[in-house]
Order: C-alpha cells, then sequence, then structure tokens
C-alpha cells in the first residue's frame, strides 16, 4: 500500500522517502508542563495557578514527582515518530536533600537530573522563565512600578539564561529560553505607557547576562489577553514583535498560534516575519475562542502553518519548532502524543505538497491550475505514507497506540491517588 502511495505521489513530482527521512531530522520540543497540570516542583501543588494560568479537568494519574513525570514523558516518546527535545519551565526545578531556592537563586544544578535525562534519551532541551504561581506574580512582573518586585523577576530572567547556556553546553543543542509574562491589567489603565517602558528595560537587563547566541536563543512571547488581564496585556504583539526586530543579534521572536485575535492566523504571519527574522520561534497549540491551549488537531490551520514553516525553508533551522498546551480532562498522556503525532503529520503533509508545482503556476497566474492541485491533493493516499513513516521511526501506526496508553493507564496512573 505504501508502494502504491508513492508512485501516486511521484506523479506530482514528490519524493515520499525524502520527505519521510527529512521531517526524521526536525526537532520538536515536547512539553513537560502537559504531565502535570502546570504545577511544577518549586511550590506548593496545591496552591493555585496564576499569572492568566488555568488548568481545567481533574482525570485521574496526574504526575506528582519528577520521577513519575518523566516516567510519563517515556511513554510519550516511545509512541511517537521523530526527533524531539524536552521543554522545561523553571518551576520544574529538581531539588535534593532539602535543598530549595526561590527563582531569583535558580541554579544548573537544579536541573541536572532533566540533563541526566536528556542525554540518557538523546535529547536536547528548551527552557522557559516561570513568571508565573508565585507569591511575587500576583500583579505585574516584569513591568511592575515596585523596583524590589522588579529586581527579583529580572535576577530569575538572568538566572535563567544561565541554565539555558548549561543545557545547551551539556546536551550539545541549542537551547530556545522563552521569556513570557501575563502582565497586564483586568479594566481599562490609565497608563498603557509606562508598563510597556519598564518591560523593555527588565527584558534588555535580563539579555545583558552573558550568553552565546548561537547556543541560547531568547525569545520574546506576546499575547493579545488572559485570564484577569482582559483589557490590556504588556507584552503585546506590536511589543515583541518590535523589541525583537530592534535586538535581532540577542532575540527572536516567538509566535503561540493561540495568543492572537480569533481572526488571525500564524499561518500567514509565519512568511511575513521570515521576510525580516532569519530565526522564529512557534508554540504550537489550538485556542478555542481565546488561548485555552486546546490538544493540537490536525486540523486546517495546523497544516497550514506547516505548509508554511516547509514552504519558507524553516526546517532547516529557521523555525524553532514547541508544543504548548494542557488538557487535565483527558488522559494526559494520550493528550501528549496526540498533539504530538498531529504536529508531525501536519508537517509530513506539506513536506508532501508539490510545493514548487503550486508555486510555478502561482507565478504563471494560473489560479485556476492552483487551485484543482490544492484540492486533488486532499485525496491523495497521505495516511499510507504517514504509516510508512511511524513504521520506519520504530513506533505503533494510528488506531494502535491508544491501548498501550489505556494499559499504561490501568497499570500505573489509576494508582496515583
Amino acid at each position: 500500500m505504501y508502494i502504491e502511495a508513492k508512485e501516486k505521489y511521484a506523479k506530482l513530482g514528490v519524493d515520499t522517502d525524502a520527505a519521510i527521512a527529512k521531517l526524521k531530522t526536525v526537532p520538536v520540543a515536547l512539553h513537560c508542563w502537559q504531565g502535570d497540570d502546570v504545577r511544577g516542583f518549586d511550590t506548593d501543588p496545591s496552591k493555585p495557578l496564576t499569572g492568566g494560568i488555568q488548568t481545567t479537568g481533574n482525570y485521574p494519574g496526574r504526575a506528582r514527582t519528577p520521577e513519575e513525570l518523566m516516567a510519563d514523558l517515556d511513554m510519550v516518546l516511545k509512541l511517537c515518530p521523530g526527533t524531539k527535545k524536552m521543554n522545561l519551565h523553571a518551576s520544574y526545578a529538581i531539588f535534593e536533600d532539602g535543598e530549595w531556592a526561590d527563582r531569583d537563586a535558580l541554579e544548573p544544578k537544579h536541573f541536572k537530573k532533566w540533563v541526566d535525562f536528556c542525554k540518557e534519551r538523546g535529547l536536547g532541551c528548551d527552557f522557559n522563565p516561570t513568571f508565573f504561581s508565585h507569591p511575587k506574580a500576583n500583579g505585574l512582573t516584569l513591568s511592575s512600578p515596585d523596583p524590589e518586585i522588579r529586581r527579583f523577576w529580572i535576577n530569575h530572567g538572568k538566572a535563567c539564561i544561565r541554565i539555558s547556556q548549561y543545557l545547551a553546553e551539556e546536551l550539545g543543542q541549542e537551547c530556545v529560553m522563552n521569556i513570557w509574562t501575563g502582565d497586564g491589567f483586568k479594566d481599562v489603565p490609565s497608563d498603557r505607557m509606562g508598563p510597556r517602558v519598564r518591560y523593555k528595560e527588565s527584558i534588555d537587563a535580563i539579555l545583558s547576562e552573558p550568553f552565546d547566541f548561537a547556543k541560547v536563543k531568547p525569545c520574546v512571547e506576546s499575547k493579545v489577553f488572559g485570564i484577569g488581564v482582559e483589557a490590556y496585556t504588556v507584552g503585546s504583539a506590536e511589543f515583541c514583535l518590535s523589541y525583537a526586530a530592534m535586538n535581532k543579534e540577542r532575540c527572536i521572536p516567538l509566535m503561540d498560534n493561540g495568543h492572537y485575535h480569533p481572526t488571525e492566523v500564524v499561518s500567514d504571519k509565519i512568511p511575513a516575519l521570515l521576510a525580516f527574522f532569519p530565526e522564529i520561534a512557534l508554540h504550537v497549540t489550538r485556542g478555542v475562542r481565546w488561548d485555552s491551549d486546546h490538544v493540537v488537531l490536525f486540523d486546517d490551520e495546523t497544516k497550514e502553518m506547516a505548509k508554511e514553516i516547509v514552504r519558507c525553508g524553516g526546517l532547516n533551522g529557521g523555525v524553532k519548532l514547541a508544543l504548548d498546551y494542557f488538557d487535565a480532562s483527558i488522559n494526559r498522556i494520550a493528550a501528549w502524543t496526540m498533539g504530538l503525532r498531529n504536529f508531525q503529520k501536519a508537517l509530513l503533509f506539506a513536506l508532501l505538497c508539490p510545493n514548487e508545482e503550486l508555486k510555478k503556476v502561482q507565478d504563471e497566474g494560473d489560479f485556476t491550475s492552483l487551485l484543482v492541485l490544492q484540492e486533488e491533493q486532499k485525496t491523495l493516499p497521505f495516511g499510507e505514507v504517514w504509516d510508512e513513516y511511524c513504521r520506519s521511526c520504530g513506533v505503533p501506526c494510528d488506531g494502535q497506540w491508544l491501548e498501550m496508553v489505556k494499559k499504561y493507564e490501568c497499570d500505573v496512573l489509576v494508582k496515583r491517588v
């Protein structure tokens, strides 16, 4: 069946073997926070999430310890094809022998167990400062008018730069370090510029910490609004894009496709940014009416984002790829697995597009052929190529992995009380 599919794609000038081989080289960062509902290990797990973060649902089996989270991640890694990276938040520091450090005093040693985990599995690792779910994050953080609050979070950001450098050097892969805060106001503010000036100065201070830009890729991530900050977000799209544009030598923009107005699509923004930035980063999610971080589907916008990444040459390192969602209403391992497999599907689907032919007929003004080719591609036997990709990576095909998750749930997850 794969041979027949391969022949059909070949008639359009598409080499399915080459597409599979290319996708195997593309790292996608898997977010650790899906496994424990963004709780982390540096604060009391009974405390509420703050800073616009909210997880809904109470499905049994949430990871409670680093060991449980790593075991769950291992299960996901076995079920998903392709090259993966880890993606950590600073709140997932692992302390030993009664030691504890506040976020402004975190050190590389607090992530050694994660480095060991990644080394054993051949993974790289991205990183995120955690500007939420902390006593000093109940209001503004990097944009706070209180200099002591700002200083605390600036020092946290600097610590995260050092940790990111450590991760990159230990694992031999670049570390994408994403700066996002939930800073903003619930109702209409009287001063919109002041917080943004302070935010800019704080990010400047964080990025003054020495680092190797070839190894550490700091990002600034925007958002349109969030829970508790419905009226005004300090780190808006205009702010973050402007900051990245003015600091290309030490910073790149990051777009989360849940962080825009419902009628905006990140697929159209990808080529717009790549016309000006040699590197950008993405957090792939699924927002339903707002940044609700639903599990990624193999849906139209995910496929369009993947097409633009491929068409613009982003798989050669120009686009840094990571997942970002958290769902506690369903089996968390199934959520992780579905999202990663669906994004891999979207990338493979994009690699199987006859992109050169489509560009040719567009440039020739033959929009009839363009539309027909785009539509006919939708019924090509993509599923057979996907199955071949899974088999070649030694992971289950569709229809095979869910029973493995359910067995793990019975054997492991339901026993966590």
